[in-house]
């Protein structure tokens, strides 16, 4: 009796179990089909999604940021910028896109097929003139900055968005010009409108002077910013030689106005007079540094050449092993315990820095004051021995003799 009394009870447990099982994978595969339905809803408006987001950056782009045309100057529209096209050089005279937060979820590839543009005037077919330059095609609107999408993507590699860069150029601090406007809209969750383009000088060279429809070679390139719609409204530019330009992005900031007066365009016309007048004599890199940007703190590095033979700090990997006198300004300093030593941050926070200054624990008594907080924020130069470590240069400071203060020197001068 017992045993038949278990028995039952052990059905009965069976069939309790298997009708839970039961209703637990049909309440997992109905969640899986409302997660399916949602998902190619979702899908379904990707598309209509990119297509809305490009329309209004095109209308708000024409409304605020092209620049003025000139007479004969045709606009040519793309998903995502705005050029006009000077086939006399082959090259854009200007391009006009805006960097959305929308690159924080950008993902796609990059294509580097590069082709000519169906709707340029004028022949853009332009690959055997940059065969075997010398020179890369440099965008002018960054194919980084439309990852978010296809359509715009695309558009950034026809030949009418490039432009003759030296590698020197296109692959360091013009590359790295785009990273920081890309850190500022990252970091300050804010668009920006941004306008880019060569400039012209006079007897500009060929790229091939045998090729059909050659291409010019600017000695400079341009790059305007404005932000408005942040809480404080701002511009600010670039200008930057076809060449190795081996400073800090910073260093080439320069107000937007002086950009117009060298290139003769009016880069902001449809701003209120008033507000174009003060954003376009703005040149404040400080104030481009949105919360959490790791390089909040940096300043350029001083204006060489200096007094005396002195170096600034973007100078002195050039004088590695020479003794030599290094200037700049510490903006950050920190002590380690591991190497008994006091870094002088020049220019640059840690771990950006382009050069530092070390005091060892051992000559701390070499300085009436503490060099950790005395020094902090002034502009300083250090002399001795210039080393490198994980290929930063460095020096050892010793003593106080070693620091002499800019200003100090300047008064001199």
């Amino acid at each position: 009796m017992r045993l038949r009394s278990i028995l039952l009870a052990c059905t009965s447990y069976a069939v309790c179990s298997c009708a839970a099982q039961d209703d637990a994978v049909k309440h997992l595969q109905d969640l899986q089909q409302q997660y399916d339905r949602l998902e190619a809803q979702r899908h379904a408006l990707l598309g209509p999604l990119e297509d809305a987001k490009l329309a209004v950056m095109r209308s708000d782009l024409a409304h605020w940021g092209l620049p003025a045309l000139a007479p004969g100057d045709g606009p040519v529209e793309h998903p995502g910028h705005i050029l006009v096209w000077d086939d006399a050089h082959h090259l854009p005279k200007w391009t006009a896109h805006i960097v959305t937060p929308d690159i924080l979820q950008a993902n796609l590839a990059r294509i580097d097929t590069f082709l000519p543009d169906p709707q340029v005037r004028g022949n853009t077919a332009l690959y055997a003139a940059y065969w075997n330059s010398g020179y890369d095609r440099g965008h002018q609107v960054p194919s980084a900055d439309m990852r978010w999408s296809q359509q715009a993507l695309q558009a950034t590699y026809y030949y009418s968005n490039i432009a003759p860069q030296a590698p020197d150029l296109n692959r360091g601090a013009w590359a790295e010009l785009e990273d920081w406007v890309r850190r500022y809209v990252h970091y300050a969750n804010e668009r920006v409108f941004v306008v880019t383009g060569p400039v012209p000088g006079p007897g500009m060279p060929l790229l091939h002077t045998a090729a059909q429809d050659d291409v010019s070679v600017p000695p400079a390139f341009f790059k305007a910013i404005v932000d408005l719609e942040g809480p404080e409204r701002k511009g600010i530019a670039f200008l930057m030689k076809n060449g190795l330009n081996d400073h800090p992005v910073i260093s080439y900031a320069v107000p937007i106005d002086s950009v117009e007066r060298l290139t003769g365009l009016d880069l902001f016309p449809a701003l209120d007079d008033t507000l174009e007048t003060r954003i376009e004599a703005l040149c404040m890199p400080s104030a481009w540094h949105g919360p959490g940007d790791p390089f909040i703190g940096e300043v350029a590095p001083l204006k060489a050449p200096l007094a005396g033979g002195r170096f600034n700090t973007a100078q002195a990997k050039y004088h590695v092993g020479q003794e030599a006198t290094v200037c700049g300004t510490v903006v950050g300093t920190r002590r380690t315990q591991k190497a008994n030593a006091l870094y002088l941050n020049f220019d640059r926070m840690h771990p950006h820095q382009e050069f530092y200054a070390t005091v060892w624990d051992y000559n701390g008594p070499n300085f009436h004051y503490d060099p950790e907080t005395f020094l902090l924020n002034k502009q300083v130069c250090v002399t001795g021995r210039i080393t490198l470590f994980d290929d930063i240069p460095r020096i050892s400071v010793n003593n106080e003799h070693e620091i002499t203060f800019w200003e100090d020197i300047v008064k001199k001068r």
